[in-house]
């Protein structure tokens, strides 16, 4: 991403081809129900017109996927990420045993655009914050949408996402993270809505406080830091963390990203080491934000 368009991101917004991310449609009588046994957030809350963040996470707490979700009609309408068109699904369906409700892949029915900072004017419209930012999800059918113009590369897209600090699958949200963990507390959970698959790990680190690991944003102390995701983070010759995601800043040249580091082993404006073992330790970065508080 190049200084102009990040410029012109932030003045007047864009557009994202996000279509290729899978898709549900849940119906039946007990379709609330059921999906409210799945997922962090309340469903019965889920409206037409805004999406709902919400992880499914497995019996230990940890984040199987995320999901948005808003209502349509007689039914409940999801997107994860493309990746888990088929581990997700098979999960969801596999807790639908006396339920009355149905789970359909419509993955290949419908394009899926995000639009932020202007508000677009057809399809099916549905605001939500996939950017950090306020911003609408036009749905649209297979057979009525035309060619994609003035969208962000893909490149582009991940490129933005880092910059807005917003944590994703595979390298945030996966099966090693609880949803705390990654400042998903306020946008993606609900401790008042009773239980879901889960529920009981995620209640006691929200009672005590504790959790393994917090998420961190960073960035390079030198433009031509050479740094990887995966490369470790060390406080002194004590390891600490992992980069996860990173991108250059198209204003500053700086290397700029996220990262997990154990819970309190270091704060906001802390310098760290980034290397692949204690004996070849040489970039190094300053933690700008603790992004779960």
């Amino acid at each position: 991403m190049d200084a102009e368009l990040y410029q012109n991101l932030i003045a007047e917004g864009g557009c994202v081809d996000i279509s290729a991310r899978a898709k549900w449609r849940l119906s039946g009588a007990d379709r609330v129900r059921y999906l409210n046994g799945q997922v962090t957030n309340d469903v019965r809350l889920v409206k037409p017109d805004a999406a709902m963040h919400a992880c499914v996470t497995n019996l230990k707490g940890r984040i199987e996927g995320d999901v948005f979700i808003h209502a349509d009609g007689d039914g409940l309408i999801m997107d994860a990420p493309e990746g888990l068109r088929e581990i997700l699904g098979n999960r969801l369906e596999r807790y639908i045993i006396a339920d009355d409700a149905v789970l359909e892949d419509i993955t290949d029915e419908w394009c899926l655009w995000h639009f932020f900072g202007t508000e677009p004017e057809a399809g099916r419209r549905v605001q939500s914050q996939r950017f950090g930012i306020p911003g609408w999800d036009v749905w649209l059918p297979v057979s009525e949408c035309p060619e994609p113009r003035h969208m962000l590369s893909a490149a582009d897209a991940e490129a933005f996402r880092i910059l807005q600090r917003v944590p994703a699958y595979p390298g945030e949200l996966n099966a090693d993270t609880f949803p705390q963990e990654a400042g998903l507390e306020k946008t993606a959970m609900s401790y008042t809505k009773g239980c879901y698959i889960g529920q009981e790990i995620l209640s006691r680190i929200k009672t005590t406080g504790k959790m393994p690991r917090e998420l961190i944003a960073w960035t390079s102390a030198e433009t031509g830091a050479a740094i990887t995701p995966g490369a470790g983070l060390f406080a002194g010759e004590k390891s600490i963390g992992t980069i996860t995601s990173l991108t250059r800043h198209p204003l500053t040249g700086m290397l700029t990203g996220m990262g997990f580091i154990r819970q309190g082993a270091a704060a906001v404006d802390s310098v760290l080491l980034v290397g692949d073992g204690v004996s070849n330790v040489c970039p190094v970065i300053k933690i700008s934000a603790l992004l779960n508080q």
